[in-house]
């Protein structure tokens, strides 16, 4: 039984293998080991990409392409810096807003490709400059203001947390001290594929998105909901990548309209979701797996730090990294026309 599991998700048991051998080899190297302070750290440094590879995840899997869900994310990010302060009520309003304020793009991005006729590396491109368009006259420079209980409690560990906001006795409970060292960022990112994706994916909407990766064709021909999925799958784009945004102006307590850091996040998000096991022609993959893929690429860039590697061979090593994983994904989708090329 487990056996057959694998094989059919080799790419992902490879990802995940892959992702354990580095991050164990990387724990064993560093001078702190496997402690709960860099395993916080490590955690704020992947959730941002971790996001922004599930916004990418949904239009790959329809054989599609979001070039703008590393400046909806910046966007996000500003308009936080903005309305994560003040009360309760206000700072939950505030985060309802940022949430929206990429859910909307999404949704643009849906409605230019369904009722446009766009495709959707287009639209996205066009939107994505809007976006960042937007970020510039929100925050021309950096700044802004971001709750600092909220910062703190959401970027640290699970009792830290409890502590901040006088939870099970400030973190003192019997049953919150097993969770106590669990960082919050890793709480935050699964808990959203668990409660967004995973239900989603069980939709008939969500079967959708993979048949029209698969063959959308033979999707339209059984009467599925091919517009709805679309309008669906970017609007989820959208929405995560606001996700990544609100993480990010936690985690720095600031905006800032960054345009290289929102196409180093696009783009990244492309290689991520190839290294998790998602093909880049459709129908194969998921979310979570992209969350893995994102994670290997961050531990890649931990090894820099304790390698001492030079600043400047960084980004030749990263972007060996982006071309390989690309790469991997277009051989898939080569090695799969090979075999239809027999029966031609």
């Amino acid at each position: 039984m487990m056996g057959r599991l694998i094989a059919q998700n080799r790419a992902f048991a490879g990802a995940l293998a892959l992702f354990a051998a580095l991050f164990v080899t990387y724990n064993l190297l560093h001078p702190r080991g496997f402690s709960s302070a860099v395993f916080v750290q490590n955690a704020n440094e992947a959730v941002a990409i971790a996001f922004v590879a599930m916004a990418q995840t949904v239009p790959v899997l329809m054989r599609g392409l979001d070039l703008s869900v590393g400046a909806v994310m910046t966007l996000s990010a500003c308009v936080a810096s903005y309305l994560l302060t003040g009360s309760g009520l206000e700072i939950s309003m505030g985060i309802l807003a940022v949430l929206a304020t990429g859910t909307a793009f999404g949704l643009m991005n849906g409605l230019i490709v369904v009722h446009g006729r766009l495709q959707p590396i287009i639209a996205t491109l066009a939107t994505g400059a809007i976006a960042i368009g937007l970020a510039l006259i929100l925050r021309p420079q950096p700044g802004g203001n971001v709750d600092g209980d909220l910062s703190w409690a959401m970027t640290n560990t699970v009792w830290d947390l409890a502590d901040t906001y006088g939870i099970a006795g400030g973190g003192e409970a019997w049953w919150i001290r097993p969770f106590a060292d669990i960082p919050m960022p890793l709480v935050l990112l699964f808990g959203v594929a668990l409660l967004v994706w995973l239900p989603f994916k069980r939709t008939v909407t969500g079967r959708t998105v993979y048949a029209i990766g698969s063959a959308e064709g033979a999707a339209y021909v059984s009467g599925l909901p091919i517009n709805r999925a679309k309008l669906a799958a970017f609007t989820l784009a959208g929405f995560f990548s606001a996700c990544a945004g609100l993480y990010l102006a936690l985690q720095t307590s600031t905006g800032n309209a960054d345009t290289v850091q929102a196409g180093a996040y696009t783009l990244n998000s492309i290689a991520a979701v190839v290294l998790g096991g998602t093909a880049l022609a459709g129908g194969i993959g998921g979310a979570i797996a992209s969350i893995i893929g994102a994670l290997i690429l961050r531990v890649i860039s931990f090894y820099f730090r304790i390698l001492d590697i030079e600043p400047l061979l960084q980004p030749l090593i990263e972007g060996l990294v982006l071309l390989l994983a690309v790469s991997a994904g277009a051989w898939r989708t080569f090695a799969v026309k090979n075999r239809l090329e027999l029966f031609r």
